[in-house]
């Protein structure tokens, strides 16, 4: 089961993101707030958390920690309209998988989608050996071995 949740305050907002993702074939959860959904995200039944819309700087950087706590596989999206770069590197740090900026009037969401699919896929990779399926930091010497292979 895929299991998505998407927290946004903005009802038409959580409406249009429920029907492109219901359409490709992920099991959404709507709620104004992560909170209200909390059961699913302990019980693991949700993999992938969408939150959209405003965030107090303090609130969302205390938040996706706790998410994380909860739920240490779970893949965080964060689509918004513009923050600050010092609180997109905390919340980094913290774990988010990514962060989108909210697609205008017109535009596609096309990257949403793709980064939803493939959090689903990191998620399933954690679950299945435990650790991440994409690795930030790489070994020299696994470097230096893909290297010399090549030439």
């Amino acid at each position: 089961m895929n299991g998505l949740l998407i927290a946004n305050k903005n009802q038409a907002a959580r409406e249009q993101m429920a029907t492109l993702f219901e359409a490709d074939g992920y099991e959404v959860t709507t709620a104004d707030s992560v909170v209200n959904s909390l059961e699913g995200i302990l019980d693991k039944s949700i993999q992938v958390v969408l939150l959209g819309g405003v965030f107090d700087e303090q609130q969302i950087a205390k938040f996706v920690p706790l998410l994380k706590k909860c739920n240490r596989n779970l893949s965080i999206i964060l689509v918004s309209d513009e923050m600050p770069l010092e609180l997109l590197r905390r919340i980094r740090k913290e774990g988010i998988f990514y962060h989108a900026l909210r697609p205008v009037e017109g535009e596609s969401w096309d990257e949403i989608r793709q980064v939803v699919e493939c959090a689903f896929e990191n998620y399933q990779a954690r679950q299945n050996t435990g650790r991440k399926l994409f690795r930030k930091n790489v070994p020299m010497q696994d470097t230096a071995a893909g290297l010399a292979s090549l030439g």
